[in-house]
């Protein structure tokens, strides 16, 4: 009898379960298209004709003199806006400024300040005074000179203003400057270049990912504020890519040179708040915060940055002991 009844209640639960199982694969089969056409749409086809200096005449990009700010002005240039470059070097700005005009045929302003200091915005302001602005890249950074433990920085009280100064304050006082005239204008990209290791503590280059962080938090927020209005603001998340900074000299797939990684990113605006920029680097990305638990991603981080610190150490004490052998042979 008990044998009948459990047949029973099988056999009537046999059509339920049969619909619950084919909505479960039918729904994973959906979001597994709509993953791989979203990453069609975005690694493939892009967005690439959306910056055009129909957005504004002028695109202002900081740290523009090297690596991917330098790229990002060169590749604007070349989609035909004028170009606001705005770095410490005043030599490097009119090199960098000269070369554009020269390739691409376009106008360009330089403005010369420090980054590392707080009273320059009132220079930057007026330099930008009646300048119908599309784009701003606010990608000027610094990061350490090797992993280090917090308090074993050189100079650690100076080393946090400036990397607040140049990493935080610069955003903030850079999109209040120029993005009251998108939103008057309706229209306006704002590209925050963050990083890779903004996107989850990186043991011995703490105060660097913090900045970065903070970054990533600002622009998404601040998407969210201004969207309605028409104005994009996109969190940029490179991981390395071949510049000065990463001191990487030979590119390789997943450590692009600034020129790739920048025509590539460039095709994600408007598709993504969010983007890694890089189609490896997306995939690097995912696997780094979807797929391995946050406290491994912690831990290689902290044992690559304890390598390269002993590895610098290392090389730095190599050359004190030949500098003072050569100051004893004099």
């Amino acid at each position: 009898m008990d044998r009948m009844n459990v047949e029973e209640t099988l056999r009537r639960a046999e059509t339920p379960l049969f619909w619950v199982g084919a909505f479960t694969v039918a729904s994973l089969a959906l979001w597994l298209l709509y993953r791989l056409f979203s990453g069609f749409r975005i690694w493939v086809l892009g967005n690439g004709r959306l910056l055009s200096p129909k957005l504004g005449k002028w695109a202002v990009v900081t740290g523009a003199t090297d690596g991917i700010g330098k790229s990002y002005a060169e590749e604007l240039a070349r989609r035909g806006f004028a170009m606001m470059l705005i770095s410490r070097s005043q030599e490097k700005l009119d090199d960098v400024a000269r070369s554009l005009e020269d390739q691409f045929k376009v106008e360009t302003k330089t403005i010369a300040v420090d980054f590392g200091k707080t009273d320059i915005y009132s220079k930057i302001e007026e330099g930008l005074a009646g300048l119908e602005i599309g784009v701003l890249v606010n990608n000027v950074g610094v990061s350490y000179s090797y992993p280090e433990y917090y308090l074993h920085i050189p100079d650690l009280d100076n080393f946090i203003t400036n990397m607040i100064n140049v990493n935080m304050t610069s955003v903030c006082q850079m999109t209040r400057l120029v993005l009251p005239r998108m939103v008057a204008r309706s229209k306006g990209i704002i590209l925050n270049i963050s990083s890779a290791s903004g996107m989850y503590p990186l043991p011995l280059l703490t105060v660097y990912s913090s900045t970065k962080a903070f970054v990533d938090f600002f622009s998404r927020g601040l998407q969210e504020e201004y969207r309605r209005q028409g104005i994009i603001i996109q969190s940029v998340l490179p991981f390395f890519v071949a510049t000065k900074m990463t001191r990487i000299r030979k590119p390789t797939l997943d450590k692009p040179t600034p020129e790739r990684y920048v025509a590539a990113e460039l095709n994600t605006v408007g598709l993504q708040s969010q983007t890694n920029g890089y189609f490896p680097h997306a995939v690097m990305g995912w696997v780094t915060t979807k797929l391995v638990p946050i406290s491994i991603v912690i831990f290689l981080g902290a044992t690559m940055n304890r390598v390269q610190r002993s590895g610098y150490l290392h090389r730095r004490k190599l050359r004190e002991q030949k500098n003072g052998t050569n100051l004893k042979s004099d």
